[in-house]
């Protein structure tokens, strides 16, 4: 060993023809350099942090860190195979929209909490919605690096980012429902009555076949949802909870149309389509949507989506005195949290009774 050398328990030093004091060290049988230090007090520090980095399980191998992150993140969407392929394909566009053309250049080790709250920042204020969402992507991103021990701890700690606070959404009144749904042509005129008075979501509407619905007994199963890919291919899956597959009561009105709709406009065998087209072929999302737009139109209501059909009818619902529990089972609600939001309509009931006592105290 030369003179210039200097064995450790931990580690090695080797002094350069220039002075300068170089640090090594091997973990697993493989080599790694601290570089080249001023002074041997800085290159015995680095090793030592090191050496406690390994002792305390948080040492991470430097090479790992070095993959960019958009190198990363392709590998670990590739990887998520517990995911729905239109789940995948908002995830896959989120990051190549919102993450990507900014961070993805940088190694997964360099990205800072800094850098993340900046990106964060500049979406944020132009994309409210989306930002939060592309935030919850690259966050589950990062905190796959930290169980892949590529980095110690996630960048992504921007308190709240990840919530999504989006305004509230308009309903329609009982009036304009009939509006709408006279406005629809007439073989899709019941996706409006199964939206507003069943709650049903529009991917349920497209999913519910003839089987599913028993007119006799006066209801309907959910026990699937048809969407739509970019690409304007369709898949058909069950309901991502258990809370999601229900049978639900038709109220009696809508039973009529319902079967006025199934004797006129849907084909006799039980797989059969509920909404179809014109030539009783399953109907497209797009189609769909289409007939929707001239609707609103002529209703005057160009503001509402048609997920706030679904929207409307909750809220109907909750004005009728419902429980959170009800709500949710109507909804198809794995939890209260989103129940609750239609709750706002027992309150304005509530300011009704108030109104009406505060009528009744003036009396003499």
């Amino acid at each position: 060993m030369s003179r210039n050398d200097e064995r450790r328990h931990f580690g090695h030093l080797r002094r350069r023809s220039s002075g300068k004091w170089q640090a090594t060290y091997k973990v697993e049988g493989r080599n790694f350099s601290l570089g080249v230090y001023d002074y041997k007090a800085d290159a015995l520090t680095a090793l030592a942090e090191i050496e406690t980095k390994l002792n305390r399980g948080t040492w991470i191998d430097p090479g790992l860190g070095e993959v960019t992150l958009a190198a990363y993140a392709t590998s670990w969407l590739d990887g998520r195979h517990d995911l729905a392929e239109r789940t995948r394909e908002t995830y896959g566009y989120l990051l190549a929209k919102f993450v990507l053309p900014e961070l993805g250049r940088r190694s997964i080790r360099e990205l800072s909490p800094s850098e993340v709250r900046a990106w964060h920042a500049r979406h944020a204020a132009l994309h409210p919605s989306s930002s939060a969402k592309a935030y919850r992507v690259l966050s589950s991103v990062m905190r796959t690096a930290v169980i892949d021990e590529i980095i110690v701890a996630s960048p992504c700690r921007v308190k709240g980012a990840g919530l999504e606070r989006p305004p509230e959404r308009p309903i329609a009144t009982t009036e304009e429902v009939k509006v709408l749904a006279a406005a629809m042509p007439l073989h899709l005129q019941i996706a409006v009555d199964l939206a507003v008075w069943c709650q049903l979501r529009r991917g349920e509407i497209l999913g519910l076949e003839r089987r599913d619905v028993d007119i006799e007994g006066g209801v309907l199963c959910v026990d699937r949802s048809r969407t739509f890919l970019t690409s304007g291919e369709s898949i058909t899956k069950s309901p991502k909870t258990i809370a999601g597959r229900r049978t639900l009561v038709i109220p009696s009105r809508i039973v009529d149309r319902l079967r006025h709709h199934l004797e006129n406009y849907v084909d006799s065998h039980p797989e059969a389509p509920v909404l179809v087209s014109l030539e009783r072929q399953p109907i497209s999302s797009m189609a769909l949507q289409r007939a929707w737009q001239k609707a609103r139109t002529t209703a005057s209501r160009c503001d509402l989506h048609f997920h706030d059909l679904r929207h409307t009818g909750l809220t109907l619902a909750a004005s009728t005195g419902a429980t959170t529990a009800e709500l949710m089972r109507r909804a198809g609600h794995a939890s209260p949290d989103a129940a609750l939001r239609y709750q706002h309509a027992t309150l304005e009931r509530d300011r009704a009774l108030a109104s009406r006592l505060d009528d009744l105290s003036s009396i003499d």
